[in-house]
């Protein structure tokens, strides 16, 4: 009988590979018989594909542009996951006639929140704009509301619950002192682009924090450490979120 296990990614598009590096030196170090494979699809009309031509396959991540799609190919979601609405890790439930369900957690938050608070201050950290407001930003939100903090979206759309990038003023920024990018801007190959937010308005006072993490230090980290903030890139939410993962997998 074959028990090799397959775990893998779905995402578009997959330029970079931090998950399929992270988990293959993972079982190669610790004699796993598994393989985690990137599976870049540009619908997620094709994800029901993968599950038959992968029978071996035991858990997905998933990443941009995904996470909110996937939701109604999920036969059950995590707490946590149904109040984020959003899903980047699927744990496949195999019965004995073959047949199989699909569960959805949500291991961004616990990542993000891990990494962030060593970071706080309470009496300085109570508020926080949240650059973007897809699947990632969602799940931001969720982390910052537990960690006891008041979170606002900017978005390039005007809504009734956003800012827009043109309503950011020095004054908005002095008030909102953790300031996290969730959207793709500044990540390779595209690293001359930032999110457009008044950055001479930014102080030692202010942490921001980017969920890319590759480059290292996006245009936007640069630009706020230049200002005096604290920074930092998303390598250690993206291993905090890989530990979960692998935790809700084999759990």
């Amino acid at each position: 009988m074959n028990n090799h296990i397959i775990y893998g990614l779905i995402g578009f598009p997959l330029v970079h590979s931090f998950s399929r590096n992270y988990f293959n030196r993972k079982f190669e170090a610790e004699g796993i018989d598994a393989e985690y494979v990137n599976f870049e699809i540009d619908d997620i009309g094709h994800l029901m594909e993968i599950f038959s031509e992968c029978p071996q396959l035991a858990g997905l991540n998933v990443t941009i542009p995904y996470k909110e799609q996937v939701l109604p190919y999920l036969d059950e979601i995590d707490g946590d996951a149904a109040q984020i609405g959003a899903v980047n890790v699927i744990k496949i439930i195999r019965s004995g006639d073959g047949d199989f369900k699909l569960k959805g957690y949500n291991s961004d938050v616990v990542g993000f929140c891990d990494s962030l608070r060593p970071l706080l201050n309470p009496t300085v950290h109570s508020m926080a704009l949240i650059l973007g407001t897809g699947g990632a930003a969602k799940a931001v939100a969720h982390g910052l509301r537990s960690l006891g903090i008041e979170s606002h979206f900017v978005s390039r759309r005007k809504s009734a619950s956003t800012f827009t990038y043109e309503e950011l003023t020095r004054a908005t920024i002095a008030e909102y002192t953790v300031i996290v990018n969730t959207t793709p801007l500044g990540m390779y190959p595209h690293m001359d682009e930032c999110p457009d937010i008044p950055y001479r308005a930014l102080s030692k006072h202010h942490i921001c924090y980017d969920l890319i993490y590759n480059p290292a230090e996006t245009l936007f980290l640069k630009n706020a450490r230049e200002q005096g903030a604290v920074t930092k890139n998303g390598l250690e939410m993206l291993l905090l979120q890989a530990f979960k993962s692998y935790e809700i997998w084999n759990s």
